[in-house]
């Protein structure tokens, strides 16, 4: 046990106070994983907090959704991925960030830090619609991805023992991008390939999956073709493409299109857009209207000099003027490089982040 001196040199959550300074990093996604791990062993005092314990490896969530995978096939102990006698983990969430006084308050108590990473991520992004946002399913967590699953066999066992199984039946994924695609996609091989087997009393002419996309193609950000071949193949397999339609409202059991049409559907999959996931407590002129932060070519936000922002939430403009992707690549570069830095400090000119595309994380 600790004694007396070192309880009182202690925080509230339990991280006694060295000579080294300290790095608090927010998120143990990619961005705050990577940094973690590359900060461990050096010459600073590493606490790394998230509200779970566990790193999630986000892009096969929709696999879990889907049943393809258990949730331990994509999650990893956070405390494993850090060693180091001057690194810590602390399983919390962030509610306020002090600058004036460097310290962050959390739901476990406060905790002092010398430099403060933000690799917090996003948020699905309702644009204000609270009906949506509270009727709606989230593919951003795992319990979001099992919740899911969950609806979906419920329903289907439902629909087994009713005649009438319009709304039971049919899903709505809203947003044709990245998620939206790969969701509609893996719902329609369950419907064609494995359901029918499981299933053999439904009709399966009847599972309708929607994909409504806001704009004139799905896979939007990307290049015309992949835009035009993810499309054909998703028609290809029987997935109801709506271009150029918004979801208005959806009650749930209904969802309203803006051009009046009706879906009856208990099951609604909200990939439509993000935001940042910012912490309170920062300057409102530091963050853009996304809840993004303004950082400079070194993830440092700006009118801050002890605080940084890597990943998803942070916003910093490429070569061609344009904020950087949020994909998991960009928030792992911009984890390294932020590393390097911080472990030269002072020693030598700081290197601007520059994204190098790679074809694997």
């Amino acid at each position: 046990m600790p004694d007396a001196h070192e309880v009182k040199n202690m925080d509230d959550l339990g991280i006694r106070r060295s000579g080294k300074k300290r790095i608090v990093i927010i998120g143990g996604g990619f961005a705050g994983l990577k940094l973690a791990k590359k900060l461990s062993k050096s010459k600073y005092q590493i606490v790394l907090l998230d509200r779970n314990n566990y790193h999630t490896f986000q892009p096969l969530l929709y696999q879990i959704a889907m049943g393809g995978l258990e949730p331990s096939s994509i999650t990893y102990p956070l405390r494993k991925s850090i060693r180091g006698d001057s690194a810590f983990f602390r399983m919390a969430t962030v509610e306020e960030v002090n600058a004036e006084e460097q310290i962050l308050i959390t739901n476990k108590g406060k905790l002092k830090y010398d430099l403060l990473v933000i690799a917090s991520g996003s948020k699905s992004n309702f644009f204000g619609n609270v009906k949506l946002e509270n009727n709606s399913f989230t593919l951003k967590t795992i319990p979001g991805a099992l919740d899911i699953r969950s609806l979906l066999f419920q329903s289907l066992e439902e629909a087994v023992l009713k005649k009438k199984n319009d709304i039971l039946l049919n899903i709505v994924i809203v947003g044709g991008g990245p998620t939206g695609v790969e969701i509609a996609g893996a719902l329609s091989e369950l419907k064609n390939h494995i359901l029918p087997k499981d299933y053999p009393e439904l009709i399966f002419t009847n599972f309708n999956i929607y994909l409504i996309e806001g704009t004139e193609k799905v896979l939007n950000g990307m290049s015309a073709s992949a835009s035009f071949h993810a499309a054909k193949y998703l028609e290809g397999i029987g997935v109801i493409i709506k271009k150029n339609q918004l979801v208005k409202d959806y009650d749930g059991s209904r969802v309203t299109l803006n051009t009046g049409e009706v879906i009856y559907t208990n099951m609604v999959i909200w990939s439509a857009g993000v935001l940042g996931n910012s912490v309170d407590g920062i300057d409102s002129n530091s963050i853009y209207k996304n809840f993004r932060y303004k950082v400079d070519c070194y993830n440092r936000v700006l009118g801050y000099e002890n605080i940084f922002a890597i990943g998803d939430v942070a916003s910093m403009k490429n070569s061609f003027g344009k904020d950087h992707a949020m994909l998991a690549p960009v928030a792992i570069q911009q984890a390294a490089n932020l590393a390097r830095n911080l472990n030269i400090m002072s020693a030598k000119p700081w290197k601007k982040f520059n994204y190098f595309f790679r074809s694997s994380f």
